[in-house]
C-alpha cells in the first residue's frame, strides 16, 4: 500500500510540469502581441505628420495599454513557473547576476496584487480612452464601463488587504 502511496504522489507532483505547456503558450502569444504592437507602431508612425494631437494621445494610450498587456503576460509566466513548477537556475546558481535578480520575488500573493494592479491600469487606460472619444459611446454604456472599472478598483483594494491581513497573520504565527 505503501508504494501505491509513494506513486500517487509521484504522479502528481509530476504533473506540475503540465503547466510548462500554458507557459510556453503564453509565451508565443507574447510573440504575437510584440509583433500586433510593432504593427500597431508602424501605423502610428507613418501617420504622424497627419494625426492631431487627440489621435496621437490615443494611440500612445493603446501603446501604454498594450505593454501593460505584455508585462502581465511576462509577470504571469516567470512567477508562475517559479511557484508552481521549478526554480530558474540562473537565479540560484549565480546570486550576484543582476540580470535575473528580480526571479524569486513574486509568490502567488504579491502576483495577485501586481495581476489586479495591471488590470485596474489597463482599465484605466480604455476608459480614459472612452472619455477621450466620449461622443462615440452612450451614456449607458460609459455608466457600464465605469462601473466596470470601479469593480476592478475595489477587487484590487480588497485583495490587497487580505493580503496584508495574511502577512500579518504569517508573522504573528511565526513569532509564537
Amino acid at each position: 500500500m505503501k508504494s501505491l502511496e509513494l506513486l500517487v504522489e509521484r504522479i502528481i507532483l509530476s504533473s506540475r510540469w503540465i503547466l510548462v505547456v500554458f507557459y510556453l503558450g503564453l509565451a508565443a502569444a507574447l510573440a504575437l502581441y510584440g509583433f500586433s504592437f510593432l504593427l500597431k507602431f508602424i501605423k502610428i508612425a507613418s501617420n504622424v505628420m497627419v494625426a492631431t494631437e487627440g489621435d496621437m494621445i490615443l494611440a500612445m494610450l493603446g501603446l501604454i495599454d498594450a505593454a501593460l498587456v505584455g508585462s502581465l503576460i511576462v509577470m504571469v509566466m516567470i512567477s508562475g513557473y517559479e511557484n508552481f513548477v521549478s526554480r530558474f537556475d540562473e537565479a540560484e546558481a549565480d546570486a550576484e547576476n543582476k540580470d535575473v535578480s528580480f526571479l524569486g520575488k513574486l509568490d502567488s500573493g504579491s502576483l495577485k496584487i501586481k495581476v489586479a494592479s495591471s488590470i485596474v491600469a489597463i482599465s484605466s487606460i480604455h476608459l480614459l480612452q472612452v472619455f477621450l472619444n466620449i461622443n462615440e459611446y452612450t451614456d449607458t454604456k460609459i455608466v457600464l464601463l465605469t462601473g466596470i472599472h470601479i469593480a476592478f478598483v475595489v477587487s484590487a483594494l480588497m485583495l490587497g488587504y487580505l493580503e496584508n491581513m495574511m502577512s500579518k497573520t504569517k508573522k504573528g504565527v511565526g513569532k509564537s
